[in-house]
């Protein structure tokens, strides 16, 4: 017996696969657009990071003359460090913003 074709369905899968495309491509745009600012803990570094994990900028205040190479290091590891956590952050609150009010199939 001849299964029956729901030409209405795929019509959506379609039209569903085209629009998950776009958001996509959305989404990709905006992780590599967003810039976060992180500071080290002592706040004389400021790493700017874009949602992809992309360090765009790295900016060091103050004088380095009274510090040792093993503080600096300490605090540049500690920015890069936080510098990746707020990236990863920043793209999932993206994802949740872009993907969010998308519904799957099986919600319609």
């Amino acid at each position: 017996m001849p299964r029956e074709i729901d030409e209405a369905w795929i019509d959506e899968a379609i039209e569903r696969h085209r629009r998950i495309d776009a958001l996509r491509a959305e989404f990709e745009r905006a992780v590599t657009a967003h810039v976060v600012s992180v500071h080290s803990p002592d706040d004389t570094i400021e790493v700017l990071v874009t949602a992809a994990g992309d360090i765009t900028d790295v900016r060091i205040r103050g004088s380095l003359q009274h510090r040792n190479a093993a503080e600096l290091a300490r605090e540049v590891q500690a920015v890069v460090t936080n510098a990746a956590q707020a990236a990863r952050w920043a793209r999932e609150k993206l994802h949740d913003e872009i993907f969010g009010a998308f519904r799957t199939l099986g919600d319609r």
